[in-house]
């Protein structure tokens, strides 16, 4: 099997510590030869545990680019609001590019890279990573296998967790459309991704409703400061980041704010970072709760429900169809059948990577595309992934517009009458 070699641009959660380490366990398929990191601690630790040259570390990617092609692939992973210019950059490079969703906030944007890809005849493969995982994929096989009939409804809930909704959308990167994405994009681009895969239909209407309803300062307690760590009442507060942080459970999630886990560096970040801040003072504007209603273009509907105020950290679907329905939860997969009331339960093994097995498995699979790659698309290229980010974007106008029904036929129609390469950046730096 031929080694391939990649280039990786953002070097943090998301691609030091889920795509990358592929590369460690499986050094005859992939192996990184430069790294660009704005972060000097990223930097140095994705550098080491790679083994990299000091002269293929770079602090931004602009000279990484400006090299001589040094890679088959590059792996980008940047923030969702920079992922444009160098995604462009790198396909004129001729790389196969492999981006973190979503692809970008501006869907003009999204219908550049789409077109770059095409021009230069490379993979632009989206990390839409729960259609690579064995859940999804096998509840996939059962719609295709007729187990259900034909689908005629499909109901997905997003809970995001109390946790994980004041980390990541309160006090962290994704908390400020502004900055990043809304919500439904940033973190719901990968549901608006399944349903699309799993109905196999064009989605034609869409409607949604949603707000920012608890985490501002109307709801601040008596008595709050601005950090947890001055508070007096953070005791009674569920979203206390001392209680995140400095607790086994959580702890992992400080490496968002400090490569260093001790004690020491946590409370440092937690009075030096948004990691401290109080929630109900931070500068975060994306909602807490969203629904979004669908119809398909053979009548079918869907809805999809996201919310932060869970227990849990999961996905739940269910998908009625005209001969029995399925049901999906945690690792378990039920099928219910009309005509016979059979019951049949499916339990999907434990993965040893991150979102259930997707991120080793999108590696994978991009990886073999790229070895017999002949200008075939990708489960998740980007002209699959521009289909679900423009239904993203379409609950979101009509969310801002008090629920208005979008078709989404005329919404494409008027962002393709702008010329998309007016967002277009020149070949070569």
């Amino acid at each position: 099997m031929k080694q391939l070699t990649a280039i990786l641009i953002g070097a943090g959660a998301r691609g030091a510590e889920s795509y990358a380490p592929y590369s460690l366990y499986n050094p005859h398929e992939l192996k990184f030869v430069a790294v660009a990191e704005a972060d000097p601690e990223r930097r140095a630790k994705f550098a080491e545990a790679h083994a990299l040259p000091a002269e293929r570390v770079y602090e931004s990617w602009e000279p990484l680019l400006a090299e001589p092609k040094l890679a088959d692939i590059a792996v980008i992973c940047t923030q969702d609001r920079m992922h444009f210019h160098p995604t462009i950059y790198a396909l004129n490079k001729k790389y196969h590019v492999l981006l973190e969703k979503p692809m970008s906030p501006d869907p003009k944007e999204c219908l550049e890279m789409e077109r770059v890809a095409k021009e230069n005849d490379r993979l632009l493969t989206i990390c839409h990573v729960l259609r690579y995982t064995p859940f999804w994929s096998t509840i996939k096989e059962l719609i295709q296998g007729g187990q259900i009939g034909e689908v005629v409804s499909i109901q997905l809930n997003e809970n995001v967790g109390y946790w994980h909704i004041a980390h990541s959308f309160v006090r962290g990167n994704w908390n400020n459309s502004e900055h990043s994405s809304p919500m439904i994009l940033a973190k719901s681009c990968h549901d608006m991704d399944v349903l699309s895969w799993l109905m196999d239909q064009p989605c034609t209407k869409i409607s949604s409703f949603g707000s920012l309803k608890h985490f501002h300062k109307g709801n601040t307690p008596e008595g709050a400061a601005e950090r947890c760590l001055d508070c007096w009442v953070q005791s009674d507060c569920p979203y206390s980041a001392p209680r995140f942080y400095l607790s086994d459970q959580f702890k992992g999630w400080a490496r968002h704010f400090t490569q260093d886990l001790s004690q020491e560096k946590i409370v440092q970040g937690l009075r030096e970072t948004n990691y401290g801040r109080c929630v109900y003072t931070s500068d975060n504007n994306v909602v807490d709760h969203q629904v979004v209603n669908m119809e398909f273009a053979n009548g079918a509907t869907a809805i999809f429900s996201m919310c932060g105020f869970t227990f849990e950290q999961e996905r739940r679907i269910q998908i009625m169809g005209t001969r029995g329905e399925l049901r999906g939860e945690g690792d378990k997969i039920t099928l219910f059948d009309f005509l016979t009331h059979k019951k049949t339960e499916t339990t999907i093994a434990v993965q040893s990577s991150g979102h259930g097995g997707g991120d080793t498995g999108i590696v994978s699979s991009f990886l073999n595309e790229v070895r017999n790659y002949n200008g075939q698309e990708s489960l998740t290229s980007a002209s699959a992934s521009v289909r679900s980010h423009l239904m993203a974007f379409a609950a979101e106008e009509s969310r801002l517009n008090g629920g208005k029904v979008i078709d989404l036929n005329e919404y494409a129609d008027t962002l393709c009458s702008i010329d998309p390469r007016n967002h277009s950046v020149e070949n070569s730096l």
